[in-house]
C-alpha cells in the first residue's frame, strides 16, 4: 500500500489517498479542497479512485469532492455515516464560516463494523460520534493504520462546540474506539501531524486511556 498525504483549503485539512500498488486502485479520504489537485496526484501515479470515504461532513473535509467527481472519467461512491447526511445536505454548514461549496454526489450509508475495501486491502469501519453524530473511522489491521478524521489528533481531540458535538460520547468513542487497538497502530488525522495509538493513550492529556 502508498499513501499521499494533501493538506488543502482554508483550514488545512488532511486529505489522504491510498492505493493498492499492484492493482493500482485507490481511494480518497475526505477530500478537503481543491479536487482537481487530488485527480491529479492519482493520475500522475497511475491511480483509478475508485471510492471516496467520509470521516463525517464538515465542509472542511467533503470541499473538494465536486470538483475531484468532476475529474475523473466515472463517478466513485461517497461513503458517509447516515448520522451525518443532514450535514452533507446543508453543504457541510460551510455557510456559518463564509463559504459556499458543493456536496457532491449522494452518498452511500456506512455502517459500523462495514468493511471497506481498496484491492486488497480491507478497512473496518467504526462509528465514532462526539465530534459529528455520524462521525466513523477507518482502520485498516494489516497495515496498523487507522484515519480518524476529527475525533484525535497528535495531543489533542476534536472539538464538541460545533453543532451535534458531544464531550462525552467524545471521550467514549476515543477510548473505546481507538483506546482498544494496538499501540503501534498509526493515526493519521483530519489535521496536524500522524501519531500512534500507543503516544496519545500515553501523552494525550485530553483523553486518558481510563476515566
Amino acid at each position: 500500500m502508498k499513501l499521499k498525504t494533501l493538506t488543502l483549503g482554508p483550514v488545512q485539512t488532511n486529505t489522504y489517498i491510498l492505493a493498492d500498488t499492484d492493482t493500482n486502485e485507490a481511494v480518497v479520504v475526505d477530500p478537503a479542497w481543491d479536487g482537481a489537485t487530488i485527480a491529479k496526484v492519482a493520475l500522475d501515479e497511475g491511480w483509478q479512485i475508485k471510492a471516496i470515504w467520509l470521516t463525517h461532513a464538515h465542509f472542511d473535509h467533503i470541499g473538494g469532492i465536486a470538483e475531484l467527481v468532476a475529474a475523473l472519467p466515472e463517478i466513485p461512491p461517497v461513503y458517509l455515516h447516515p448520522e451525518d447526511y443532514d450535514l452533507w445536505k446543508d453543504g457541510g454548514g460551510a455557510k456559518r464560516f463564509g463559504f459556499s461549496i458543493d456536496p457532491g454526489p449522494e452518498p452511500e450509508a456506512l455502517s459500523h463494523r462495514q468493511i471497506l475495501e481498496v484491492g486488497r486491502f480491507k478497512f473496518e469501519t467504526r462509528h465514532t460520534p462526539g465530534h459529528r453524530p455520524g462521525h466513523s473511522v477507518f482502520y485498516c489491521t494489516e497495515e496498523k493504520i487507522a484515519f480518524t478524521g476529527d475525533l484525535i489528533f497528535y495531543r489533542s481531540v476534536g472539538r464538541t462546540d460545533l453543532p451535534g458535538g458531544n464531550w462525552a460520547t467524545l471521550e467514549k468513542s476515543i477510548r473505546e474506539q481507538i483506546y482498544t487497538l494496538p499501540d503501534d497502530v498509526k493515526i493519521f488525522s483530519g489535521h496536524g501531524d500522524a501519531t500512534s495509538v500507543g503516544d496519545e493513550r500515553i501523552g494525550n492529556h485530553f483523553v486518558k486511556a481510563s476515566a
